[in-house]
Formats: C-alpha cells, structure tokens, sequence
C-alpha cells in the first residue's frame, strides 16, 4: 500500500481551524459514527489488488497515488459538465457547500485526513461529479439516462452498455472500501443540480442506487433494495446492508426452527434423541471393532513370532506393537487437545455431500434462506451470481464486516462455509447444475479457484442460524452408513500397519508352507518338468 508524503503542519492554519470550532460552536460530526475504514491487515496481505484501487481514486486515501494520476483530467472533465447543469451557481460555490461541511466529512474517516478545507472540498466536489457521472448509467430512468451524455472520449469508461472492462475496473474500484464517499455528498450536489426540477433529489439517487444494486449484488431474487438514504452512509454499506440484513441472524434462527418443525414434525424430539442413541451405539461398535481388531492382529503376530522357523520376526513385531500403541494414545490427546471452534468451521465438499445423499435447493433470497432440512436432506442455499467483479464485491464487503464489527460476522461465516464445501471444479460444477450459482465466468474451475481463494475474517466467529448448518452437514454426514464403512476400512484395514503386517506374514507362511509340502510330496512343476525332458533329449 502506497505512503503519501505528510504536508508540511502549519501552526497557524492549525489554530485558525481550532478556534473557529470554539467560537462558531460547529458540530464535530460527534453522532455520525466512523465507516470509512483502511482494510484491515490481514486481509489486506492476501490480495492486495482485491482492495486498493487499480483505475480511479474516491476521496483522501489513494488520491496522490501516482499510478492514478492519469484518471484525474477525466474527474476534472466530469466535473466541468456537471457545472453546466448547475442553474445560476459557479462550481466555485459548489465547492465552499463541501467546504462548510468538511467536519462531518472528516467525521467519516477512520484516518486523520493531513489536507486543508478548500483542498478537501475541491477532492470531494470533483469526485461526487465524477461518481455521479458514473452511477448515472445504471440509473433506471430512461429519461434521466437520455439527459446524461456521455462523451465518446469517455465512453469507454463510463459505458451505459457496461460491455467495456474498463467500465468493470472502474465498478471494481468503486466498491472498495478504502474508495468510499459519504453517500449524503452525492445528495447535497444532485439537491442543487435539480433546485429547478421537478425531481426530488432522493428519487434521482434512488433510481441509480436500484440498478447499481441489481448490477452488483451477487445474491439474485433479492427484491427492491433500501435506498433511503438516512440509513447508508456510503455505497460499500449500501450494497452490506441489502445483501446482509441486520436481522439475519435472529430472522434466521426463527426461520430455521419454523423449517425444522415443516421437516420434523411433531415427533422431532423423539427422533433427535433416537439418533443420538444410534450415532452413539455407533461411535462405540466401532470403538470396539477397532479394539478387537487390533486385539487380533497383535496375537497373530505374536504367534507367528512364536514359531521357531520364524523367530528372527520377533524384534520387528515387538516394535511394531509399541509404535502402534503410541500412536493410539497420541491420537486420544490430540483429540481431546482439539478446540470445538476449528471443528466446527470443518465441513464435507460438495461431492462428499452428495455421495450421502444430500440433494442441494436453490432459494432466492439474502443469507436467511441457508437451511439444511435433515429428513429430506436438502441442503437450501441462495442464488449467487458469479462474475468478474464478484471476487473483488464478496471481498470487500467482509473487510468492511470485519471493521465495523457490529456483531457476528455473518457473511464472513457464509464465504467460509461456500470455501469449505467447494474444493474442486467437480464441486463448482454440481451446484452450477442445481442452480445454486450462475457462473459468469469461463469455466466451473474459474468459480473453485474464486472461493478457494477467500480466505477467513480476521477473527472468528460464531453465527449460530450459520453454525447450526454446518453442525448438521457433518452429522449427517458422520451418520452415513457408507462413510463409516469407508473410514473404518481405511482408518482400521488400510491404515493399520499391524494388520497389514501380519497378513503379508501369513501370505508368506502360506508360500514357504506351500513349498515344504511340495518339497516333501515330490511336486514338480509343469515347467520344470518340461524343462528336464529337453534337457535329456539332447
């Protein structure tokens, strides 16, 4: 991340600015809460480009970036055709309307913004003509579209056929969350574009927010988002609180036990406490099994150890055993070492899913519709869209989860959940099929190579409606009779050194038995007798 050069303090301009907040009582933004953030570090080390901006600056944190720089003539451009729909009113002006609010501005950032007021308030006013410029073309008022005339110069970057990948860079780097403008600056200034229309400026900013909505949102079905405006302090928030409703997690929780009632009946306790007898039978059989199966090879290993033919086995058995022995009780420690935390975030592919049965739902909605029904076995799951922006959208929406910090991280626990059931192209491909993702993208292999890549929030968390689901997934899927099949066999016959020891030590007691028998009868084999013929022949 780019160190911009601090300016020079000037003492003066200091305590000018600190007495004109005493002596003019101005409000210091105290109410309006922080929500422009720097990305926290830890995510900010995975990907860098998912999070710094590649094409255009928004606000004081890249803006004398270098690399950037070339994008400034085409804010600067937007911002003198903005002041032609300015009725009677300099851009000048325009600018010292941002320049008396600069302290709610300031009130927005989680960083000291080391700039002037007339600096601050020429960025912001350029920027918001520049971002407005730009979110007219998703504006779904074709009247308002008609009005914005896009220059061909620029058409390439501000395109309303949003075909160019110029047009998704500069998408992507609007929804970053170091790229956030106050949502009430793009307010203020389309308030005085439209002093002399019969717009309300709230209807024109509604009508571009729906289809910026539509256009980024990765979860489809949503319906018609919030744009009131007192409710989202910039676009990176807009897009959270939509996607992520507050309630999720309360709304969810209620949701799921109505659903488990659908799915259960009335009989739900009675079954939840069959199956916990049986999972608990089951985990001791299989205890058990393993014991006696041990039990056994060990006393075959000490009896063919035993024989006198071949006793020179007897140190390489006795080894064998211990080692064997320390394995199990190191297995027993690192077991009950094991925090609950990370078995829960553990959960089966997509593939190992649907080897058991599990059938996968798509369900249009927000993350309140993710549900796994365990007498169907249906696992419900909301549509998501994956595109080229889609990484870069999912990505910062967790940065700015994790930095609010309002409660559980819910949609942090949703893309942990999506990375834990999608390894492979095979998995991307069984939920393409199912409809539970639109892919965009060229391939199924694109799309598991996007999740594998998220990583986890900066810190853990529990989302109970979330962790519920996952806690189910793998009961039914431990429950399966086929996977304990398979993990006995592997774990107790493939995996077992003894046993495998020992029958490679009969297979050849057999053979050197099988041998002394023929040795004794006088068996000749057909080959060697043919040979001898030949041999006396000549």
């Amino acid at each position: 991340m780019a160190t911009y050069p601090a300016l020079p303090f000037d003492e003066t301009r200091w305590i000018i600015r600190i007495r004109r907040i005493f002596d003019e009582e101005i409000v210091l933004g105290e109410d309006q809460p922080v929500c422009i953030f720097d990305v926290p570090k830890p995510l900010l080390g995975t990907k860098p480009e998912a999070y710094i901006p590649q094409m255009v600056a928004l606000g004081p944190y890249h803006h004398r970036r270098e690399e950037l720089c070339d994008m400034e003539r085409y804010k600067l451009l937007a911002a003198k055709r903005a002041q032609s729909h300015f009725t009677g009113m300099d851009f000048q002006l325009f600018v010292d309307l941002f320049t008396k609010l600069e302290h709610l501005i300031r009130a927005h950032y989680h960083r000291h913004l080391n700039l002037s007021n007339e600096t601050l308030g020429w960025m912001m006013a350029i920027d918001v003509s520049f971002l407005l410029e730009f979110l007219h073309t998703f504006s779904k008022d074709s009247k308002q579209r008609a009005l914005q005339r896009i220059p061909f110069k620029v058409s390439y970057l501000v395109d309303p056929s949003r075909r160019t990948s110029s047009h998704d860079m500069l998408l992507r780097d609007i929804v970053m969350l170091e790229n956030q403008i106050p949502l009430f600056l793009l307010q203020k200034a389309i308030e005085t574009r439209c002093s002399t229309s019969a717009l309300p400026a709230q209807s024109v900013l509604s009508s571009m927010l729906v289809g910026f909505f539509q256009e980024v949102s990765t979860f489809r079905g949503i319906g018609c988002p919030c744009t009131d405006i007192g409710r989202h302090v910039h676009l990176l928030d807009f897009l959270y609180s939509n996607m992520v409703p507050r309630c999720t997690e309360e709304s969810h929780g209620a949701t799921g036990e109505a659903g488990d009632e659908s799915c259960h009946g009335h009989d739900h306790t009675r079954k939840s406490t069959l199956n916990s007898v049986m999972d608990l039978l089951v985990r001791r059989g299989s205890k058990i099994a393993s014991v006696i199966v041990s039990f056994i090879a060990m006393v075959l290993l000490k009896f063919i150890a035993s024989l006198p033919c071949l006793s020179m086995l007897g140190e390489p058995i006795e080894q064998l055993t211990q080692q064997a022995a320390e394995r199990s009780g190191a297995s027993d420690v690192q077991s009950k070492n094991t925090s609950p935390l990370l078995e829960e975030i553990a959960v089966p592919s997509v593939a190992e899913l649907a080897y058991t049965g599990v059938r996968f739902c798509p369900t249009v909605g927000d993350l309140s519709m993710i549900d796994f029904c365990a007498t169907t076995a249906t696992l419900h799951l909301p549509v998501i869209g994956v595109d080229v922006n889609s990484e870069v959208v999912l990505r910062n929406l967790v940065a700015y989860e994790a930095a609010v910090g309002a409660g559980s991280l819910v949609l942090a626990r949703y893309v942990e959940l999506m990375n834990g059931i999608i390894d492979t192209e095979e998995d991307a491909r069984v939920l393409r099929e199912c409809g539970v993702i639109l892919n965009h993208l060229k391939s199924d292999r694109e799309v598991a190579e996007l999740w594998n890549g998220m990583t986890r929030s900066v810190r853990l968390t529990r989302v109970p409606a979330l962790d519920k689901v996952i806690d189910d997934l793998n009961s039914h899927y431990g429950s399966c009779w086929k996977v304990r099949m398979r993990t006995f066999v592997r774990a107790h016959v493939l995996g077992s050194r003894e046993l495998l020891a020992c029958v490679a030590v009969v297979v050849l007691f057999f053979f050197v038995g099988l041998q002394a028998f023929c040795v004794v009868r006088g068996c000749v084999p057909v080959s060697y007798g043919m040979a001898s013929r030949k041999f006396g022949a000549r």
